[in-house]
C-alpha cells in the first residue's frame, strides 16, 4: 500500500501558506480533478478526494496545529472509521459550490456524491452539522494519566418541536417565488458572463416555509447547554484536541451533528519539564554527593525510584531513564526521563560545616580540580602572550 502523501505536498503549498493560498491551491485543484468534470475517471476522482482531505484538515486551525505536530498519526482520531470519507468528513461544502459555481455556472452540480456524474446534493435532505472546538484546562498530571472529566458545552441541536424542520405542525412549504423552485438564480458578471449562485431567499431549498416553528423562529435549531462525560488520554500535550464524536452543531434538516473537539490547554508543572514524548528533571544535589557518589531518591511517572551518583561526577550532568517519561500516545511510543545534576551551593552552614570547608580549600592541589588547573595555566599563557603584544 502506497505511503499516504503529505497535505501541504498534495496542495503544493508551503507549510507558512495562509488560509487564503491554502484555498486557492484547493480550488485549482478541484477545478481539473472533480469527478463531473472528468466522469469514468477514477485516477481524478482519488486525485479529487486527496485533495479534499488535505483542504479539510489544513483549513481548519485545530486540525492544522495537530497535523503539524503529529503528522498522519495525529489525525487518526479526526475522521469515523475507515478514514476521510468526502461525503460524511467534509466540512467545505459551501466553498466548494461556490468555487464551481463561479467558474462554471453551476454546471457541475455542486460535486456531492461520486459515480452519478453531475449529482447535485438535496438542499432539503438531511446536512452534517458543523464541527465545533473549545478550550480546556488540564493539570501536568491530569495530561500525564490521564483522566475522565466531566465538560459543560453549548450547542446548536435539533429543535424538538418542528424535528428540526423549521416548521409549525401541518405547515406547508411553498415553492420560493425568488428562484421559482429551482434553488439558484442567474447573475450576470464575471469572466464567464453568466454565472448561478445560491439564491438568497430560500438558501438553495427551492422553498420557503408558511409558518415558521415559533420555539426555533423557523431555524430548525436551537441553543442547548448539556454535560457530557469526556475521556483525557493519559499523555495528551497542550495544544493537542480530543474528539468528542456527535457533539457538535446539529445540522440543517434535522441533520446529525457534527463532532466537538477540546482543545487542551496543560499547565506547567512544578517539577518536570515536557519535551515531546520526554520528561527533564533538574535535581538539585548536593557537591558532596557528586564528589563521594551515592544514591539519591528520584520522582519518575512510575514511582519514585533510586538514582545511582557515580564518584566524581560533573555538575551538569545528565543521567537518563529509558521509558520514564510520558506514556506512549497514538503511534509514538513512551518516552525517557532526562534528570540534569545540578550542584546546589550550600547555605546557612553551622561553624563546624565552615571549618570543614576551610580544611577541604587547604587540601586543594591541581589534581583536586584538574579543569580548574587547566584553565587557570591557558589564562597564564594568554597574558603573557598579550604583555608581548603590548
Amino acid at each position: 500500500m502506497a505511503a499516504k502523501r503529505d497535505y501541504y505536498e498534495v496542495l503544493g503549498v508551503e507549510k507558512s501558506a495562509d488560509a487564503e493560498a491554502i484555498k486557492k491551491a484547493y480550488r485549482k485543484l478541484a477545478m481539473k480533478y472533480h469527478p463531473d468534470r472528468n466522469q469514468g475517471d477514477k485516477e481524478a476522482e482519488e486525485k479529487f478526494k486527496e485533495a479534499s482531505e488535505a483542504y479539510e484538515v489544513l483549513s481548519d486551525e485545530s486540525k492544522r496545529r495537530m497535523y503539524d505536530q503529529y503528522g498522519h498519526d495525529g489525525m487518526k482520531n479526526a475522521f469515523g472509521g475507515g478514514g476521510f470519507n468526502f461525503d460524511r468528513d467534509f466540512t467545505h461544502g459551501a466553498d466548494l459550490n461556490d468555487i464551481l459555481n463561479q467558474f462554471f455556472g453551476g454546471g457541475f452540480g455542486g460535486g456531492f456524491g461520486f459515480g452519478g456524474g453531475g449529482r447535485r446534493r438535496d438542499p432539503n435532505a438531511p446536512q452534517r452539522g458543523e464541527d465545533t472546538e473549545m478550550r480546556i484546562r488540564l493539570s501536568f498530571e491530569d495530561a500525564l494519566f490521564g483522566i475522565q472529566k466531566d465538560i459543560r458545552i453549548h450547542a446548536a441541536v435539533s429543535c424538538p418541536d418542528c424535528n428540526g424542520s423549521g416548521a409549525e405542525a401541518g405547515s406547508k412549504r411553498a415553492t420560493c417565488k425568488h428562484c421559482g423552485g429551482s434553488g439558484v438564480v442567474q447573475q450576470r458578471g464575471g469572466f464567464f458572463g453568466m454565472f448561478q449562485q445560491t439564491c438568497p431567499v430560500c438558501q438553495g431549498s427551492g422553498s420557503v416555509i408558511e409558518k415558521p416553528c415559533r420555539k426555533c423562529r423557523g431555524d430548525g435549531k436551537i441553543a442547548s447547554d448539556e454535560t457530557v462525560t469526556v475521556t483525557v488520554p493519559a499523555g495528551i500535550a497542550d495544544g493537542m484536541s480530543v474528539r468528542v464524536a456527535g457533539k457538535g452543531n446539529a445540522g440543517d434538516n434535522n441533520g446529525p451533528r457534527g463532532d466537538l473537539y477540546l482543545r487542551c490547554s496543560v499547565a506547567e508543572s512544578e517539577l518536570f519539564e515536557r519535551e515531546g514524548q520526554d520528561l527533564i528533571l533538574r535535581l538539585s544535589v548536593s557537591p558532596v554527593l557528586l564528589a563521594l557518589g551515592g544514591e539519591i531518591p528520584v520522582e519518575t511517572p512510575n514511582g519514585t525510584g533510586t538514582l545511582k551518583i557515580k564518584p566524581g561526577t560533573q555538575n551538569g550532568s545528565v543521567q537518563r531513564l529509558r521509558g520514564q517519561g510520558v506514556c506512549a500516545i497514538g503511534r509514538h511510543p513512551a518516552g525517557d526521563l532526562h534528570i540534569v545534576l545540578i550542584a546546589e551551593t550550600p547555605q546557612s552552614l553551622t561553624k563546624d560545616q565552615l571549618k570543614l570547608l576551610e580544611q577541604l580549600r587547604e587540601a586543594e592541589s591541581e589534581k583536586t580540580f584538574p579543569t580548574r588547573t587547566k584553565q587557570q595555566k591557558a589564562a597564564k599563557a594568554f597574558a603573557e602572550r598579550r604583555a608581548k603584544k603590548a
